[in-house]
């Protein structure tokens, strides 16, 4: 079992900069952002594969969000800059194992942190 709390979420202008935290009771080999927007499937937006450290972006993000952790508060991060309205969502952290490209891989699931951009 992972227990996974976000925090960070909030309202921005369009440009602006956001920082989610993932406090999670533990890593696993699958560590990751997803989102979903009102009407729009969750994406996965930051995947990173804590074994080998390989990132993967949706491409939506890529150059502008980045992931990160730390290892000695079990501390996943996402960086957020030059924010647009498009990435107005729910943000999840979530934990898995196996595949980290599949969105079935990942177990357990944070309560999100709501993300507003406005133009």
């Amino acid at each position: 079992q992972v227990q996974l709390v976000e925090s960070g979420g909030g309202s921005v202008q369009a440009g602006g900069s956001l920082r989610l935290s993932c406090a999670a009771s533990r890593f696993t080999s699958c560590m990751g952002w997803f989102r979903q927007a009102p009407g729009r499937e969750r994406e996965g937006v930051a995947l990173i594969n804590t074994i080998s450290d390989s990132t993967h972006y949706a491409d939506s993000v890529k150059g502008r969000f980045t992931v990160s952790r730390d290892n000695t508060n079990n501390t996943l991060y996402l960086q957020m800059y030059s924010l647009k309205p498009d990435d107005s969502a729910m943000y999840y952290c979530a934990a898995g194992s196996l595949s980290c490209e599949l969105t079935s891989s990942f177990l357990w699931w944070g309560q999100g942190a709501q993300v507003i951009v406005s133009s």
